[in-house]
């Protein structure tokens, strides 16, 4: 593809893995801004080397398609539960879907969320939108305390759309702004100042959501692990103590539960494989092996009050990177591991092994990362005498990608590569991050003696080393020298 210049002073650099998709266009309830929007979009795909189709075909990767606010889409007639039917497609397609909304609507909007957000519980009517479920009032009400308005206003045009990938483009005539939301409830912002800068941008950030793929095909090898080996492990033990640790402190979101936002048959088997709400592991060196939470598409599970059924065992990789190498328990529930099974494990390839010492027993060598935290949070300053910043490759910071994808654990990986902490045995800082825009943040401890996993995170947490906070930059981004001694992060936009 091209080189990507929004005029001629700026320049952001693309994704190397882009490559040509094959898109169509089934336009759903009509506006002329939508209609503009969407021939805007076709054109620079075009452009940019996709293949626009008149209709789907059977192998179309991307559809694009249009709703309006407060008109709801019925589920029969909604492209996320009938395109793959309807069209005879091979497989299911990334659906992006504009969702129109006047800027006096929208100011409306986000002002009755703000002033329902502002109220010590929420109040039903409070959430008068069309379309969603009588209890989804507390689902709204916890999104917003999470992150302001805009994301239970997020939570509501998904809803109303019955699309997870929506786009609200706010403006009558002429395109405003527009907002792009996903399930992890990313929202960055565009100006619609320059047209065709707009169309050009959306279309790159639909395209990095489209052109990597899940990771997520787990698979099952070797006998299960015996239950008297499992016994005498501590370290399961030690993630249940971590769960609850890291719950005091507020660091995992609360579960959505789709079904408590909206009443429609079967929207959990079309998103479930999708969502997770953070996950943890650490490696366990009798097993050699990573032992971490499972995902939360299997079943509910609260991250705060983990059991020995919500553990798995990874012990490598699929050789085509389709998901991680598990180990089953014997005598335990054995559900798969994390969505993010594979980005867990990937990181440790470019990173050294080393050799602990005698206070942790006669053990081969180790991963330089113990344990790691991945979580829907923020970090908003950090003390770098004791905590390293490792960024993303900077095309991430404009065109981020979906978690649980291919894309999203080379990314990781390549950033904590990049760690001096991790390379170094002998450098003093102990614990390293990095922040996914739009997603949230990983964050790794090294080992320590005398240290349960996950122990220097949270207190280094507890002692202002590691602030954490809900929100989470949208976009580009940079930390700052504070008169504190930390290093505190300014955002284009949260």
């Amino acid at each position: 593809m091209e080189p990507y210049h929004m005029d001629a002073s700026l320049s952001r650099p693309l994704h190397p893995w882009l490559y040509p998709l094959k898109v169509a266009y089934v336009p759903g309830p009509a506006h002329p801004l939508l209609e503009r929007v969407a021939r805007g979009l076709l054109e620079r795909f075009r452009q940019r080397g996709h293949h626009v189709l008149a209709e789907p075909a059977p192998d179309t990767e991307v559809l694009l398609t249009t709703a309006r606010f407060e008109e709801p889409l019925s589920w029969r007639q909604a492209l996320l539960f009938t395109a793959r039917r309807r069209f005879r497609l091979q497989r299911a397609p990334t659906l992006f879907t504009l969702v129109h909304i006047l800027p006096d609507a929208f100011h409306r909007a986000m002002g009755r969320l703000r002033r329902a957000l502002a109220r010590p519980a929420p109040e039903p009517a409070d959430f008068p939108f069309a379309g969603l479920a009588p209890q989804a009032c507390q689902v709204l009400y916890e999104q917003g305390k999470r992150a302001g308005p805009i994301l239970a206003l997020e939570r509501v045009v998904q809803a109303q759309a019955k699309s997870i990938r929506s786009v609200l483009v706010v403006g009558d005539e002429e395109v405003e702004e527009a907002y792009i939301f996903d399930l992890a409830g990313a929202h960055p912002r565009l100006s619609g100042a320059n047209f065709t800068a707009f169309c050009d941008e959306l279309a790159l950030r639909m395209a990095a959501y489209a052109c990597t793929h899940e990771v997520t095909e787990h698979q099952t090898i070797g006998e299960p692990i015996p239950r008297e080996i499992w016994d005498e492990l501590k370290t399961p033990a030690a993630m249940a103590r971590a769960a609850r640790e890291l719950g005091r402190r507020n660091f995992f979101t609360d579960m959505v539960r789709i079904s408590d936002l909206v009443e429609v048959p079967y929207i959990e088997d079309a998103v479930a494989r999708q969502y997770s709400e953070g996950c943890f592991a650490t490696w366990e060196p009798a097993l050699n092996a990573l032992i971490t939470t499972i995902t939360g598409s299997a079943r509910p599970i609260n991250k705060d009050a983990i059991t020995e059924d919500d553990l798995a065992v990874i012990v490598g990789l699929r050789p085509d990177g389709r998901g991680a190498l598990v180990r089953e328990v014997a005598g335990k529930e054995n559900s798969p591991p994390s969505s993010e099974a594979v980005e867990l494990m990937l990181m440790d390839l470019d990173l050294p092994r080393i050799r602990l010492g005698p206070e942790w027993g006669d053990w081969e060598e180790v991963p330089a990362a113990r344990s790691k935290l991945h979580g829907h949070r923020g970090v908003a300053a950090f003390d770098p005498s004791a905590v390293e910043f490792v960024p993303l490759d900077e095309a991430y910071y404009y065109f981020p990608v979906s978690c649980a994808t291919q894309a999203q654990a080379e990314g990781i990986r390549r950033a904590f590569a990049r760690s001096e902490a991790l390379r170094r045995p002998e450098d003093t800082r102990q614990v390293i991050f990095t922040i996914l825009p739009g997603h949230g943040a990983v964050i790794v401890e090294k080992w320590a003696a005398g240290k349960a996993p996950f122990q220097l995170i949270w207190e280094y947490m507890d002692a202002g080393k590691l602030v954490i906070e809900s929100r989470i930059p949208q976009g580009p981004f940079r930390f700052v020298p504070g008169a504190d001694g930390r290093m505190h992060i300014i955002a284009e936009q949260f």
